[in-house]
């Protein structure tokens, strides 16, 4: 970013002024808005295939309990409020509307701050930005495939007697599901913050690998804290992506470090 006494900021565009900044921030934010509320419309209207996705987990039908072998079971969902399910409806139709609207939303994003980027500090942006989006994607798709199902199933299915029937509201599965899909979403840009550690000096192989089993530790106290149940089930099925997240995070390190290394130094014959 270049900038002069008056406070004037030069870009691809021209010079522009920090109001000048500041309106096209509103005017981004303002079409990023626009363009998650019409994903939400379209994503409520869709009521039936929208939650046939969402409910499909509390079948048995389910197809990673085809896959598995699971034995058949059954879960019953019940509505406690009145305006319970609309609400849901419509939580529901919002988050999915942000998540198909992401990939604008991002590109807007991108768009406002790259004027102020070098062209190599673009092309780093470009790279860094299309992995953590990809990463954030694949664990909302861990979690809805494989930590979802497996913590509905059992602690839906479990009980201390068979005198109690289960009986799970709407609202706290529905709650779960977005919750745990953030968690992983979230947790799944280890890897991509490990490689920009790395890429700054900040991070080494050689530390994670030698401090591994204290992030087992850390792991595990960090997955109690965010699994919205304390059984040890749901808290090892959220440790185990998260370990094998940090083992390839190592990976990640050592080859940045590998590729540092193998980079001719500067003044040095190519």
């Amino acid at each position: 970013m270049r900038q002069d006494v008056s406070g004037r900021v030069e870009s691809d565009q021209g010079v522009m002024t920090f109001w000048d900044h500041l309106d096209e921030l509103r005017g981004s934010l303002i079409r990023m808005l626009v363009a998650a509320v019409l994903m939400a419309v379209v994503a409520f209207l869709l009521k039936e295939p929208l939650f046939n996705v969402v409910l499909a987990p509390s079948r048995d039908d389910f197809f990673v309990y085809r896959w598995m072998g699971a034995e058949p079971f059954d879960l019953q969902l019940i509505n406690t409020g009145l305006t319970e399910q609309f609400m849901i409806h419509l939580r529901v139709a919002f988050a999915a509307g942000v998540l198909v609207a992401s990939p604008y939303i991002l590109y807007m994003l991108f768009r406002f701050v790259s004027p102020a980027l070098y062209e190599e500090e673009r092309r780093y942006g470009v790279r860094l930005t299309l992995a953590a989006y990809l990463m954030f994607l694949m664990g909302v798709v861990v979690d809805y495939l494989l930590v979802f199902p497996l913590t509905v199933r059992f602690l839906g299915t479990y009980q201390v007697s068979g005198d109690v029937s289960n009986m799970l509201t709407i609202s706290s599965y529905v709650d779960t599901l977005l919750l745990m899909s953030l968690v992983f979403g979230i947790l799944f840009e280890i890897p991509v913050l490990s490689w920009l550690l790395a890429r700054f000096g900040m991070l080494r192989a050689e530390w994670m690998t030698r401090f591994r089993r204290h992030a087992i530790v850390a792991i595990l106290i960090v997955a109690a804290v965010i699994t919205p149940t304390a059984d040890v089930f749901t808290l090892v099925v959220v440790s185990l992506p998260v370990w094998l997240l940090y083992e390839f995070s190592i990976i990640i390190v050592k080859r940045v470090e590998d590729a540092t290394r193998s980079k001719p130094r500067r003044g040095e014959a190519s």
